[in-house]
């Protein structure tokens, strides 16, 4: 067999290994936070009523994000019902084409420059980055962003490589193409990030970019208009100055200039961050960046290009959003697959000290993983210890090989850890951050169907499964056990249920017409009959 042809077979099965881990126990886990929950449940409430255009939650207009992910729940409830699998089904199917345009970026780096393997890598490296892997599992708007500006760069990067004109011309179309859908993804965002790596890029690499590139701006900012307009178009056309003075106005340029939303950190925030996201991997991360004054920052080698292309898609988002008022880890999580390419591009080098740092973020995951399970009881130590000894041996694995024999093994190590933790340790971890399994004990007291007063925290996993019994405001907002009349109390009906942190719920034992049902250490669900 010619080695193009093994690399291509080899290429193929590591890609459906990671298609079955990265599809794996999607819903073993409660929907989780306060993000997990009500999307999906913006999901349900337009599937219930046919509508694919609003957003609502409680039956409020809920204009924070746009509607791609929305339409990914819709589409697998249709086939699955609504549910944790059908909630995060997109999400997970986004982080499997974020590694196979990775993927696709490392092929052409093999043609252009001989470098065999390079693609394989590439996608291993991204495949077992622990912050797509986490992303990946959860229904959130995140890894769909990452997606999609993924493929749009992976795009323009390979239009950069290519030699042929037409092919050119084609790749610019995917460009603009996914620009389109990354408006659908996170709103201007999508416009933000494309744009300004390829900006950046070129500012880097001290050049115009050619003619045809300024020519393709007449037709490209039409077609990306027209591939967000199946959304935004009938949006505006029904909810008119409402929808764009709380999606545009509100929810990006009041949440990037100001702290509205409550989400304040640090200048250095997202550069640290980026550093965690691309774990077990930090270490290579860190050795190219100190590299970069090398470069041949305008050669015409694929080498150069890819280096200064995905410094630019790596620095760009992180130097965006450490300006916003806001910050959340995921922000700059589309500059992960960037991360990804210079960390591979590193590999291929005579290295030392990376792999070293490597299999120290092994060793210290492993144990760190035993050590929590000791302290805080709620992991059995048998299965601490069975996620320990993959990672454990990876790191091994990869000082001793200091090759690509290690890094394999490090990314089976990763892969492994999941499965482990999604068998054993996660549902234990997860059952105190959801009121799924206390909304179910108190089903089984009598208490189905009866209104529930919810709690306004970090987990709003009420709104999806009491989705039809959660009261709301006006606003929008769930209405909570102390923002209640008994006069109001006794309107909702005879009974009610009520979610509470667990730290009061002694002040009701005693109570009259108060039954305290269960807790998870966290939330205490109480029936209370209003006299």
């Amino acid at each position: 067999m010619q080695p193009s042809a093994l690399a291509k077979r080899l290429s193929i099965v590591t890609f459906l290994v990671v298609i079955v881990i990265y599809l794996f126990g999607l819903s073993y886990l409660p929907l989780l936070g306060p993000d997990e929950p009500r999307y999906a449940q913006v999901a349900r409430e337009m599937l219930m009523r046919g509508d694919w255009i609003t957003p609502t939650l409680g039956s409020h207009t809920w204009f924070e994000k746009p509607a791609l992910l929305y339409w990914m729940m819709i589409a697998a409830a249709k086939v699955f019902g609504m549910n944790e699998w059908a909630a995060r089904l997109g999400p997970a199917i986004c982080g499997l084409l974020t590694i196979a345009a990775v993927w696709l970026i490392g092929r052409e780096v093999e043609r252009a420059r001989g470098n065999p393997g390079f693609a394989l890598q590439s996608m291993l490296l991204t495949a077992s980055c622990l912050g797509l892997i986490v992303f990946s599992r959860a229904a959130s708007f995140d890894v769909v962003i990452t997606m999609t500006t993924t493929w749009s760069l992976a795009f323009f990067l390979m239009h950069e490589l290519a030699g042929n004109r037409r092919r050119k011309l084609w790749l610019l179309v995917g460009f603009y193409a996914f620009v389109g859908m990354s408006l659908l993804a996170k709103g201007l965002v999508g416009i933000v990030v494309p744009f300004g790596v390829v900006g950046v890029y070129f500012i880097l690499r001290r050049r115009w970019p050619e003619r045809h590139v300024f020519v393709s701006l007449v037709w490209g900012i039409p077609l990306a208009a027209a591939v967000a307009a199946t959304w935004y178009g009938p949006v505006i056309a029904k909810h008119g100055w409402s929808f764009i003075d709380e999606f545009f106005i509100q929810h990006h340029f009041a949440r990037y200039v100001s702290n509205k939303y409550k989400h304040p950190q640090p200048i250095w925030f997202f550069p640290a961050i980026i550093l965690m996201l691309t774990l077990p991997w930090t270490g290579f991360l860190m050795d190219a960046l100190a590299r970069v004054r090398s470069w041949n920052w305008r050669g015409d080698e694929a080498t150069d290009i890819v280096r200064v292309f995905s410094l630019a898609w790596l620095v760009l988002p992180i130097v965006f959003f450490s300006f916003s008022g806001s910050k959340l880890p995921g922000y700059v999580l589309p500059a992960l697959p960037a991360a990804a390419l210079l960390i591979s591009d590193r590999m291929f080098s005579n290295l030392n000290w990376p792999f070293r740092i490597t299999g120290v973020i092994c060793f210290v995951l492993g144990i760190g993983g035993i050590v929590y399970a000791a302290q805080s009881g709620q992991v059995l130590m048998a299965c601490a210890i069975a996620a320990a000894v993959p990672m454990i041996a990876a790191g091994v694995a990869v000082v001793w090989f200091r090759s690509r024999g290690g890094v394999q093994a490090v990314s089976a190590g990763i892969l492994i850890l999941v499965v482990v933790l999604l068998l054993c340790a996660a549902p234990a971890i997860a059952h105190r951050e959801s009121v799924r399994d206390l909304l179910v004990i108190a089903d089984a007291r009598g208490y189905g169907n009866v209104p529930v007063l919810a709690q306004r925290s970090d987990d709003r996993s009420a709104q999806f499964y009491a989705h039809d019994r959660v009261v709301y405001d006006d606003e929008g907002e769930v209405v909570t056990f102390d923002q209640v009349t008994v006069d109001r109390a006794r309107t909702l009906g005879g009974k009610l249920l009520v979610l509470i942190p667990v730290e009061y719920v002694d002040h009701f034992r005693s109570a009259r017409g108060i039954e305290v049902i269960a807790d998870n250490d966290k939330t205490a669900i109480l029936g209370w009959t209003p006299p």
